[in-house]
């Protein structure tokens, strides 16, 4: 599984590349996001390379209806996470594709082609970078880490904006290298904390292995270990309890 979620991704994520800085043309979808032929294309492609391996399996995507929704393991893609860097020239965008059973990642692959970078990971099977073992980062304190965010500004649940600023106001470096590019700093020990507000679960469940099998810590924002909470807290180890300690919510909080 881990190797084969490897190959789709890098396959999938090719066939995005061709219309890279191409200068698309971006249509907006019900949600408000945008969606462009090289969404459709790359998702329509790596369906078809699961059909022809995994004929049994779901399939489970961003841009087309659930196929087999009711099959034991099911592939969920997103063809290009990162959509408005993509259509503007900005290399910060991934291919994500998961493998699951259930609420279960099997595995999860994430391939960044304008980087030249892919991360791959299964449970007990490590997180791989480029064919080499990945770890998180052994920073241990606040002040000397780093903190990547999609959107700052909160723009669904505003009252977050306060927990978040209370947090990088604490540490040496706050950016906004967001989307899944975020999540393989965090995995690759290059950034120590990434949060994301709104999470599908085409977004989440690759990055789930990623970053705990290179030993950091992935969760919700009400700490459940899970890659389908609908927004997420990624970071190193050692800083798990102190990021989580800024912006933990109780579950009961659904402003």
């Amino acid at each position: 599984m881990l190797q084969a979620a490897a190959e789709v991704a890098e396959f999938a994520a090719g066939v995005a590349m061709q219309w890279y800085g191409a200068g698309v043309a971006v249509e907006t979808k019900g949600d408000g996001s945008p969606v462009t032929i090289a969404d459709r294309e790359a998702e329509r492609q790596a369906r078809a390379w699961i059909e022809q391996r995994f004929p049994n399996d779901g399939l489970f995507g961003e841009e087309f209806e659930t196929v087999r929704g009711d099959a034991k393991r099911r592939w969920i893609f997103d063809p290009i996470d990162g959509t408005k860097a993509f259509v503007r020239g900005v290399p910060l965008w991934g291919t994500l594709v998961a493998c699951c059973e259930g609420d279960t990642v099997l595995a999860g692959a994430a391939c960044y082609p304008a980087v030249k970078e892919t991360v791959a990971a299964a449970p007990g099977e490590g997180c791989w970078w480029n064919g080499s073992r990945a770890s998180v980062s052994s920073v241990s304190n606040l002040a000397e880490a780093t903190a990547l965010i999609t959107d700052s500004r909160f723009p669904e649940r505003p009252h977050r904006r306060d927990a978040w600023f209370g947090l990088v106001s604490n540490v040496a470096v706050s950016r906004t290298w967001g989307d899944c590019y975020g999540y393989l700093l965090v995995a690759t020990g290059r950034a120590e904390i990434m949060v994301d507000d709104i999470m599908n679960p085409w977004d989440s469940a690759a990055l789930q292995p990623i970053i705990t099998e290179a030993g950091g810590r992935f969760s919700d924002w009400r700490g459940n270990a899970t890659a389908f909470g609908g927004d997420v807290i990624a970071t190193n180890a050692a800083l798990a309890n102190a990021t989580r300690r800024y912006l933990l919510e109780s579950s009961g909080h659904h402003e």
